[in-house]
């Protein structure tokens, strides 16, 4: 049970700022906005747009207007490892954060009966809830400390990261740099690779015990 309040407290968390800021950080980085932004700073627009995507982690900021926008900017290829990259790097850093604390402060924070049931079900199925949340709003960085928090294997959680990411930075850099009006089915897309992904990247996962 107390493993699903954390997991409410993370969403809690991660929502307040959403709640205090998200209207106006949704109307400073609309497409149109974005990509003004990132014009702005000519050469090292592919930093910035990292380094927003970088920081979804902490602030509510439209991760797929950015990544959007910098499809427009840098076209299909390059605008998508951009954001691919900016994509993962949030979810490392949020991942180790929460990994950092240590197996002993989580089994404090957790209880020892909840902590090794988050254990058994990030080894058992973290790959899958980990590639599939990235293309929800607040789940991806509450989904990743979670990860961290109940230690699931870095290997597995990076490899899964990378299924969620990558699909999603190369689908919206896409419709950016196209200027679809009407993406649906690009959007359906970035939800559904995903999971067929990792379907696929586990067979290459080793099994071992959790460190």
């Amino acid at each position: 049970m107390r493993l699903l309040w954390i997991f409410l407290g993370l969403a809690l968390l991660f929502l307040i700022p959403f709640l205090i800021w998200g209207g106006s950080m949704e109307q400073a980085f609309s497409s149109e906005a974005a990509i003004e932004w990132l014009t702005y700073y000519e050469e090292w627009a592919w930093f910035a747009g990292f380094a927003l995507l970088m920081l979804d982690f902490l602030l509510p900021v439209p991760g797929t207007a950015v990544m959007a926008a910098l499809g427009y900017v840098y076209g299909a290829i390059q605008g998508g490892l951009i954001a691919s990259g900016g994509s993962f790097l949030s979810g490392m850093v949020a991942y180790s954060v929460c990994r950092f604390i240590g197996p002993n402060a989580a089994r404090k924070l957790l209880g020892e009966k909840d902590y090794q049931r988050g254990m058994n079900l990030f080894a058992k199925t973290g790959g899958w809830i980990v590639a599939a949340s990235r293309c929800f709003p607040l789940l991806p960085e509450v989904v990743a400390c979670m990860a961290g928090l109940t230690r699931m294997s870095f290997s597995k959680f990076t490899l899964a990261l990378a299924c969620g990411s990558i699909p999603l930075g190369f689908i919206f850099a896409y419709i950016g740099s196209t200027g679809i009006e009407n993406p649906k089915f690009a959007i359906l897309l970035s939800a559904a690779v995903p999971p067929l992904l990792w379907l696929v990247a586990q067979r290459f996962i080793i099994s071992k015990p959790i460190d």
